[in-house]
This record gives structure tokens, sequence and C-alpha cells, in this order.
């Protein structure tokens, strides 16, 4: 029998990693980037094109490749990184796999330009597909720029699985963030189609913080510091009046690193345990420093998940530094036992002993005496009291009371008549005000009807009620807004705002009026007459967190999507006592709707209940 056993081609092979190194192109743009902070660059500028599809693009200042490097890179498990299998445990760089140049060359046009600092002519390589085309010299500048055209050009199938621009872009933005938010002091400058996104000049990490999130982050960010054996942490919690429905603004990073890990995550909502509302997130930037040989980053593809020795420890150590930073600020309620200096005894005062008072009784005293003169009373002291004089002729206050004409007429006054209040409404309208819905446990409300009993589930069919509501707005345009006498200013970070800038039209739809646009904040004058002023921060933030996956381009699909969040956010929660009145309009507003059924969610929004299904209930 013959062997059926073969070594795979290497553009095979290149391909098949490719698949497990680039899935989008945020892969390449985190890749990219991490090489050029490996190369000690201090300036980093990424550019992109139709959210990474036609171009990626890092240019950076760094040490630059050789001749010989420049077209070795290219090779798979070619690495600068590691010599030996002992130095997994001790990197100290990004990528050290060797795999990830060579896997995007062989999905993408590739062009190299890489000069060193100490040569007089760089290098120009390019590759399409795993192709070798040219490799000349050139003039160049220290430093390297990479060019990725054309993502998955070679692979149909591959590309046709690429979410829309927007969301792609997003997911490239989060990869831009972590590695700026990592290195603050390089220069970083991000462009998207010509437009400049970022620039965030080298800083503090609280400025780099903040000059990538924008709005009001520097009020909302409380410092951390802590400094052990095991590990060394510092970075920013934020204040939880400021905390979120969504999780975007967490970070975590290890050895400037970052990474995901639940179990340090659920250390830090333990130590906001008691001070955040139920479901609110807050944000964080968290730098851990540990020795590497503590750690283990080797065992995800994506290096996003790390294995520490210790991780109890690491714990324990988070909630107690983010516990004692929110209680040193005071953001947490602490138990204070420094006593307040102002409540201690004078220093004149300190030896005296307080004085025990007499008292002194008039033993002669009568109340009912004539006597005239003034008497003191018990207490030492030297008021008098004064008897005052007897009025002798009290009978003089009443004289002519018995006289007729002394009282008002009251035969010319006209007084309201029960029998005329209650004649207004005649027996058909007293019919009306009999209660026909119920409300149970204030959740469900119960209204009878011909066949037996409705029950109606109050907040979904709340939701139903708004859903349509909102659709059929921003379908017709006749949106009705009550305007605000003090407009509304909202912070929001950078891509949070470009969120609301494509949402815009669509919540102008639906009764929002805004100000013109601000780069950092929104102004909002008027709001959907059936939106209270409070909840407007609260609904734009559920909506973000919503859509924080992408928009869709339909717009239909983007109304339903905005419509859906919204009535989410502004439908009648479990728990609320309703009036009958608005049990009422509740019950009828449901049924007055195209699909009463569902709600916008596809959950049912009531049960019928037959009086045949009743009897069988008593039936022995």
């Amino acid at each position: 029998m013959s062997s059926i056993i073969q070594l795979l081609p290497d553009h095979v092979a290149n391909q098949i990693a490719a698949g497990e190194v680039v899935q989008r192109p945020a892969s390449v743009v985190k890749e990219l980037l991490e090489n050029a902070v490996d190369a000690k660059a201090t300036d980093i500028k990424l550019i992109i094109k139709d959210a990474g599809k036609a171009l990626v693009q890092v240019i950076d200042n760094g040490a630059g490749m050789s001749i010989t490097d420049a077209r070795l890179c290219f090779e798979r498990h070619a690495t600068s990184k590691i010599r030996l299998a002992e130095d997994l445990f001790s990197l100290g760089t990004k990528g050290f796999r060797g795999e990830a140049l060579a896997s995007i060359a062989a999905i993408a046009h590739v062009e190299l330009k890489t000069k060193q600092d100490q040569e007089e002519l760089g290098t120009q390589i390019v590759i399409e597909g795993s192709k070798f085309i040219s490799q000349e010299a050139a003039v160049l500048p220290k430093g390297t720029s990479f060019a990725v055209k054309n993502l998955f050009f070679n692979i149909p199938a591959r590309r046709n699985f690429l979410k829309s621009d927007t969301v792609e872009y997003r997911h490239i933005v989060d990869e831009f963030q972590r590695v700026a938010l990592a290195h603050s002091n390089i220069h970083f400058t991000f462009y998207h189609n010509g437009s400049e996104m970022f620039n965030l000049p080298a800083s503090t990490l609280r400025q780099r913080v903040v000059n990538v999130f924008a709005g009001k982050t520097n009020e909302k960010l409380v410092p951390v510091q802590e400094e052990t054996e095991i590990v060394t942490i510092h970075g920013f919690v934020s204040k939880p009046e400021f905390a979120k429905k969504s999780r975007g603004e967490q970070f975590f990073f290890v050895n400037d690193r970052f990474i995901k890990s639940g179990y340090l995550h659920h250390a830090i909502m333990a130590a906001y345990d008691g001070i955040l509302k139920d479901g609110a997130q807050p944000s964080y930037f968290l730098y851990l420093d540990v020795p590497p040989n503590a750690i283990d980053i080797n065992i995800h593809p994506t290096k996003t998940e790390i294995k520490f020795d210790d991780e109890h420890a690491m714990y324990a150590i988070l909630r107690a530094s983010i516990k004692h930073s929110l209680g040193q600020f005071n953001i947490a309620p602490v138990l204070d036992f420094d006593r307040d200096a102002n409540l201690d005894t004078p220093y004149s005062f300190k030896d005296l002993e307080g004085a025990t008072p007499t008292i002194q009784v008039d033993r002669t005293f009568n109340p009912f005496s004539d006597d005239k003169v003034n008497r003191h009373y018990s207490g030492g002291s030297n008021t008098t009291y004064k008897k005052p004089a007897a009025t002798s002729s009290w009978e003089s206050l009443y004289v002519g009371l018995d006289k007729e004409e002394e009282f008002v007429a009251t035969s010319g006054i006209e007084f309201e008549n029960e029998m005329i209040t209650a004649s207004l409404f005649n027996d058909g309208e007293v019919e009306q005000t009999v209660q026909n819905t119920y409300q149970i446990h204030r959740k469900y409300i119960v209204s009878p009807i011909k066949s037996g009993m409705v029950i109606v589930d109050q907040q979904r069919a709340h939701q139903r009620v708004l859903y349509e509501q909102f659709l059929t707005n921003m379908t017709v345009h006749q949106a009705s807004s009550q305007q605000l006498l003090f407009p509304l200013e909202l912070y929001f970070s950078t891509t949070e705002m470009e969120l609301i800038a494509d949402l815009k039209l669509s919540l102008v739809n639906t009764g929002f009026v805004f100000d013109d646009s601000y780069t950092e904040h929104v102004v909002i004058n008027g709001i959907p007459v059936n939106v209270v002023e409070s909840e407007v921060s609260i609904l734009l933030e559920q909506l973000l967190s919503d859509l924080q996956d992408g928009i869709p381009e339909n717009s239909f699909s983007q109304n339903d999507s905005i419509a859906k969040s919204m009535s989410r956010s502004l439908a009648v929660k479990t728990g609320t006592s309703l009036t009958i009145k608005e049990q009422e309009n509740l019950v009828n507003g449901l049924f007055a709707c195209k699909e009463p059924n569902v709600s916008p969610f596809q959950k049912p929004t009531f049960i019928t209940m037959r009086v045949e299904d009743i009897d069988k209930k008593f039936a022995v």
C-alpha cells in the first residue's frame, strides 16, 4: 500500500496558519502595531481604508531591518524574539511565534519598506499571496512601512464572512486603543479614509486615557497604586456614579500586554460590591507588572489569556487595592475612627470642674393671691414674675351677642347641594367607572372578556406599544418632540460619538432635537414626548450598548434596532404599580397594535383563559 501522508506546500501551510492568525483586518492591525512597538519606535502611524479591507498600513520610526532580515521575516517561524524554548517563559516582547507576517503575506498584497539608521539605502519588497514579486533598493527614511492591501483577495469565501465596514472599523479601533493604552510613551496617529481619527502624543498614563476616550474621563478616574512581592498594580478605576451598562472601557494589561480575565474582573466587581447599581459595570484601566517567569502567555493563539502561577493571591491583592483606593478617595463608605478636634474640651477649661446647680423654691408663693408684689420664681435668677391683672368684668366681653342684629344674615347665602353634584352623572356614566382591569403582583394585568379573561404581561405589552410607535415615527417622519427649557449636555467617548453621529438621523425621526455637533459631547434641545428628561442619558447609553457590535447597513434594520432598544429602556418595568386608567390604556394600546401577540423580542405578551378551563380546575 502506498504512503498517504505528505508534506503540505508552503503556500497551503501559510493559508492554514492565516486562518488562525488573521481573522479580520483588526488582526493585521494588532500584529503590525506590536511589531512596531517591539522595534523601539517612538512615532507610529496607522492608516486604513475601507475598514482595513482595502489597505492597512503601519509606519514607524523604529530600528528597521537589514536586507537579509527583510526577506527572511516572511518565512514561517522566523523571529528575532526568542532563541531557545526557555525564552518562552521570560518574554519581554509582543509577538514571538514568527507566523504573523508569513500568514499575512499569504492572503494579501504586501509592500514592505524598511531602512536601518546606519544604512544609506533601504529595502523595498513586494509579495502577493506568498508569491515573491520584487525586491530592490530604495531611498527611505529610518524605520519600517508595512502596507497590506486587498486582504483575503485569494480567499473570497473568507472575505465574504467579513462584517460591515462599521463593525470591522470598530474592531480596528479596539485593537488600536489596546496598544495605545499600553504604551503611553509612544506617539500614535490613526487615519481612516484620509481623516485623522486619533492623534495621541506621548504623555502620562492618565493623559493617555483621557485622550483616547475624551469626554469627562478625567473626572471619573480614581488612581490605584499597590506594590507587593507578587505583583505591582497601577492604573485607574472609575467612580461608581459613572458606571455604564456595557463593558466597553475595561482594560487589563499584564507586562504591557492586553489580556482578558474573567477571574480578575470578578475581583474588581467584588471590590465594588454594595456601591454599584444592578447591572452596572465600572470602567478600569489596570496595569499589572509581574515577573515574566510567573506567567504563561502561550496558552491562547491570540495571546489575550494568561495563566498565573498564584491566581488566588492575585485575586486578593487586586480586590484589596481597589477597595483601598475607593475608600482613600471617599468613594466607598468606610469606618472612620479619627476623632474630630472641634469636639475636644478647650484648653482653658481642661482642669475646671462643673458647678452643681442649686434649686431655690419660694414656699410663700400663692398663685391665687391678690398680691401685686413681684415674686421671685425658683431658679435663683434675677428674672421676676408678675402676676397678670385680674379681669373682673369678663362678662362685658359677651355683651350684645344675644341681639339678632349682631348676627350675619345667612338667608341670602346659597350652599352647594350634594344632590346637584350627584346628578351630574347619569346612570350609564356611573357604570363606566366600574373597574375592568386588575393588577397582580405589579407584573400582570387581568381583564375579563366574553369567553373568560386575558392576562397581560405589562412590561412586554408596553414594549410592543412603544416599539410600533417609534417604528411608525421613524418611517413616517412625524414624531412629536417636547422642547427643553435647559438643553442637556451629554459626554461620550470618541467611539460612542461616532455611533451617535451615524444614528443621528434616526434619533431625530423619533423626536430628538440636537444642537450643532461637537467632538466630545452632544447638546439635546428636544426629546420625544414619551421620554422623561432624567432618562435621556440612560436611554442613549443603553442604545449604544445594544449597537456596540455595529449598526446595520440597511436603514430599516437600523430603525428596527433603535426602536427595539428604546422600547426596552422606556417600557414600564415589572414591579411598577399602575393606576386603573394606566392599566386600561396599556391593554387598549396593546390590542390596537399590528402584532399584539408578541413583544419586539418575540416573547408572548398575553395569555387567555376560557371559562371552560376555569371550570375544569374546580371539577371534582
